[in-house]
């Protein structure tokens, strides 16, 4: 017969090496998808002599609990006499002594992640070669993850230490983090997550297929960092923190996924440390991640872009919206093939558990420029996270009479000095153009017009003062808001408006 591995060498230091990977402190094989990674297979002595286009063997690799070639979950490929970058491939070449054959495998660029066994079938006779870690590839130019700066890559996918923002926009304050995604065992933990999601639980096939999309999966750890639903990682807690560590007190994520891993939901987390967590895991995994911080952060609770505070006769605010000094979330870099090119790039997510999204406490990922241009019919969550940056706020007293009246408010106290991490530097670089358009900047009037017909036109003294551009996108904002809620698409209002307008003069 011809030859059947007798021992598979799957030369971790080098594949971790030219992978990017070598900085995991974990000893199995971690590689990037859509890259080619070596293995030496040693042959029973007396084999034949292998012969490219003569020796016959099948790959079989396979994730997942269940298996399946529909899902992609598991592939079978034979040797060709050269891989290729589209598909799992495999090559093959002989050692001098004819006893060792160095099997070089491609994957495919739109695989799922996650841990991978190794099979070799020769007629029918199978042999585990080994297991692997596969994860996002943003030196792959096929990757959905691809990022095309290297400072960035090291920045956002193989920085261990940051510097997260807090305090007020008038006294920022950067608080030093430990990432620690490299740190051993910190990997096994971020698969752990994915693995115990409720998604995964009900039906683990096509969790585990849904893996080759980052979108998916950042929107996974979005609700599994927060532990209000089932099984997550982090108890939010603001006042009382009897029971637990007051989250000021953590330092990094690495101490916090290990306590989660042994004794399941830590006590206690506030947005910075939910959202260095979910950029811990994220980069583990591959996906590029940033921590953010929003200065005049706004809560919107019913989702109408506008933050109203209600005060009785005495002062008493009687307001569910609220305005936070600061909130922190977090930035994944991947395209949107769902949303089209126009929205690749940076997608917000929040861990943070703040209201519901698809009956789960999670948020995101919406792409920034859809935040920035107002397009709110965009997945997902781009109406509340539009409101974090840019709603409106109106003060309004409630007389004896049951009468509301507005007396106060304004355009600019959201959305300020939006901050992250500087590429390479430990200094702060300010993104709020990545968010929003400047205050005074000479655009937004128009689609303000358009919103005038569906929207309260007591609000229009509010906003004189405000800048064309912002205002433009705030009236498409609350326009795509509306269409978003009535399960509409974008187009019909416009036509509805111009209508209007050709009527009206």
């Amino acid at each position: 017969p011809d030859q059947v591995s007798l021992r598979c060498d799957l030369n971790i230091s080098t594949n971790k090496s030219s992978h990017h990977t070598d900085l995991f402190g974990d000893d199995i094989l971690i590689v990037r998808r859509g890259q080619n990674f070596t293995v030496t297979l040693h042959l029973k002595p007396g084999s034949k002599e292998f012969k490219q286009g003569e020796t016959k063997f099948t790959l079989i690799v396979e994730t997942g609990p269940l298996p399946r070639k529909e899902s992609d979950t598991k592939v079978s490929f034979g040797l060709s006499d050269s891989t290729v970058d589209t598909d799992w491939s495999a090559s093959a070449i002989t050692g001098p002594s004819g006893n060792t054959v160095s099997v070089s495998i491609n994957s495919s660029p739109n695989s799922p992640i996650g841990l991978y066994s190794l099979t070799l079938d020769q007629e029918g006779q199978k042999t585990t070669l080994g297991q692997f870690v596969l994860l996002y590839n943003a030196w792959c130019q096929r990757d959905a993850v691809y990022m095309p700066s290297e400072s960035k890559r090291k920045e956002y996918i193989l920085g261990q230490h940051g510097v997260i923002y807090r305090g007020t926009y008038k006294r920022i304050s950067g608080t030093p983090w430990n990432f620690g995604q490299f740190e051993s065992g910190i990997l096994d933990i971020c698969l752990k997550i994915l693995d115990v999601n409720p998604k995964f639980v009900s039906d683990a096939d096509k969790d585990c297929s849904g893996r080759r999309n980052p979108i998916y999966v950042t929107r996974v750890l979005s609700a599994m960092i927060n532990s209000n639903d089932e099984g997550g990682v982090l108890v939010g807690e603001w006042y009382d923190f009897e029971g637990g560590v007051h989250p000021g007190t953590w330092t990094g994520s690495g101490k916090i996924l290990r306590q989660w891993a042994k004794s399941g939901p830590v006590r206690f987390g506030q947005c910075w440390v939910f959202a260095a967590v979910a950029c811990t895991v994220s980069r583990a995994l591959g996906i590029p991640c940033r921590v953010v911080t929003n200065f005049g952060s706004a809560h919107d609770t019913n989702a109408n872009l506008v933050i109203e505070n209600f005060y009785d006769e005495n002062g008493e605010d009687m307001s569910d919206d609220s305005i936070w000094n600061f909130h922190v979330w977090v930035d994944s870099w991947m395209t949107r093939p769902d949303l089209g090119e126009d929205f690749d790039g940076w997608q917000a997510s929040d861990p943070t558990p703040q209201e519901k999204s698809e009956g789960v406490y999670c948020c995101g990922p919406a792409p920034l420029k859809a935040i920035k241009e107002g397009e709110l019919t965009r997945k997902y969550d781009a109406p509340f996270i539009f409101a974090e940056v840019n709603a409106d706020v109106i003060d309004k007293v409630q007389l004896s009479n049951g009468r509301m009246v507005e007396f106060g408010g304004s355009t600019k106290s959201v959305g300020r000095f939006i901050s992250t991490k500087a590429v390479g530097r430990d200094e702060r670089h300010d993104i709020t153009h990545q968010y929003k358009y400047a205050e005074g900047t000479a655009e937004t009037h128009i689609l303000y017009t358009f919103s005038l017909f569906e929207q309260n036109v007591h609000y229009v003294d509010l906003y004189d003062s405000g800048s064309t551009e912002e205002r433009k996108v705030y009236e498409k904002a609350q326009h795509h808001n509306k269409l978003q809620k009535r399960g509409e698409e974008p187009g019909l209002y416009l036509k509805v408006c111009l209508m209007y307008l050709f009527t009206f003069f």
